[in-house]
């Protein structure tokens, strides 16, 4: 069920990160994609078909696509802005208020981000740079066998609050109630149902129902991610937010029942998901791999965790929580939960988390739904270098360049001197001619 791992042996096997372009993907990913596209395909040159075709047939190949997947025909992809109303009165009232909140919470976050304009006068004339919100984004929200309107939440409301003038959404079909009542929250106005690659591709290329977005964010599954990074150049892109993860560090002070029902928590995602525990104390991780083995029955997606924890999870024994700190920043998780004694002493020793959740308090499944940061966050090692969605990747940056009579004067020889240094004389004469005519 979830293996107990020494240090040497985990190294080798669960904490390894192949690229995902390089990744051994699992027999029954290669059976699905094999099944829909012919032996000998991979889910990247899956992935790749279903891009060309988009980019050249449009709707038509979007129906092709739906029907082969979703076994749905879609006559429509936009789906009627009045659904959004009917689907938000047709939740359960506490279901409404869980929204409501959630949405509040995450919207008063990322209203605490800055948004740095500046401009400074210090340098000879005017410097600075000018802070503009993307003009068209995009929006993946995972619908299938588990519907995520939570991404919705997390991913529209930071565009709103950086002033995205044009959100466009896609969900496959047909468009779960829930992510359309998260639609009408937000005060979308543009949702279409189209999932998987080839709603990456609608979005990246345009179709004659879909518009073209300039970037592209929200999680999804292997599919989706691969598509984003095909298309990457295209349109931006937030992170290949591929399959979700969790590292737990939890010493003897943690509940092996709240530490097990957590790790099953991360599991029942997708088959590709790893939950992944260290800890120094070997009588607490056989405590959790029992808990586990207790919870596991009562859970709807059982069969997924099995497998997820039999390929990608599992327990490490580790000498000390030094070196699980030493471990965590290697692996870069998406989720770093830390549910010891002292969680701030053990997270002033890592760097590399999407988010730190700092003790049993500050559980996943909070920042999952409630908490206020986005929970879109890197994953597959990427937080070393990336971060959880946040206002700024909405927005872009120009540099502002003013600069005063004297101040071009001078600069102009240093310019000519870099160009001529790099044999581009052209450059050099752009600026020797202005200091010949000053001198006219």
């Amino acid at each position: 069920m979830i293996n107990i791992y020494d240090l040497k042996t985990a190294q080798k096997t669960i904490l390894k990160r192949p690229p995902l372009t390089m990744m051994d993907f699992p027999d029954d990913v290669i059976e699905i994609t094999e099944g829909f596209f012919g032996p000998g395909t991979t889910p990247p040159s899956a992935v790749t078909e279903i891009l060309r075709s988009v980019r050249d047939d449009g709707d038509d190949a979007l129906r092709h696509w739906s029907r082969t997947f979703d076994k749905v025909e879609v006559e429509d992809f936009r789906v009627p802005a009045e659904q959004f109303r009917k689907a938000f009165d047709g939740l359960a009232p506490s279901l409404q208020t869980a929204m409501q909140k959630s949405a509040e919470r995450i919207r008063a976050f990322h209203e605490k981000q800055p948004l740095p304009d500046w401009r400074s006068d210090e340098m000879g004339g005017t410097l600075g740079q000018r802070v503009t919100a993307i003009e068209r984004v995009g929006i993946y929200v995972p619908g299938g066998t588990a519907p995520l309107p939570s991404s919705l939440l997390m991913s529209v409301i930071p565009a709103q609050v950086a002033g995205v003038k044009r959100i466009v959404i896609c969900t496959p079909p047909e468009a779960h109630p829930s992510i359309l009542a998260a639609a009408y929250l937000c005060g979308c106005e543009e949702v279409y149902q189209v999932g998987g690659a080839q709603a990456i591709a609608a979005m990246a290329f345009g179709t004659d129902s879909i518009p073209r977005v300039d970037k592209i964010t929200g999680a999804g599954n292997l599919y989706v991610t691969l598509a984003k990074q095909q298309v990457y150049g295209t349109v931006g892109l937030d992170n290949l937010a591929g399959p979700t993860e969790t590292m737990v560090i939890a010493d003897s002070t943690a509940n092996p029942g709240w530490v097990a029902a957590d790790l099953l928590a991360q599991a029942e995602h997708d088959v590709l998901a790893s939950s992944i525990l260290l800890t120094p104390d070997e009588d607490f991780a056989k405590s959790v791999q029992t808990e586990v083995v207790r919870q596991l029955p009562g859970l709807s997606r059982a069969e997924i965790i099995k497998t997820s924890m039999a390929q990608l999870g599992g327990i490490v024994l580790v000498p000390d929580l030094e070196v699980a700190a030493e471990l965590a920043n290697a692996y870069a998780a998406e989720h770093l939960c830390l549910s010891v004694a002292e969680p701030q002493v053990l997270a002033d020793q890592i760097n590399n988390a999407g988010g730190f959740f700092m003790g049993e308090g500050s559980f996943e499944v909070l920042g999952d739904y409630v908490a206020g940061p986005s929970h879109v966050m890197p994953t597959g090692g990427t937080a070393r270098f990336a971060s959880p969605l946040n206002v700024m990747d909405f927005v872009k940056i120009s540099s502002i360049i003013a600069l005063d009579k004297a101040t071009s004067k001078a600069l102009s020889p240093l310019a000519a001197e870099f160009a001529r240094s790099e044999q581009l004389t052209a450059h050099a004469n752009a600026a020797e001619i202005r200091l010949e005519d000053a001198n006219e």
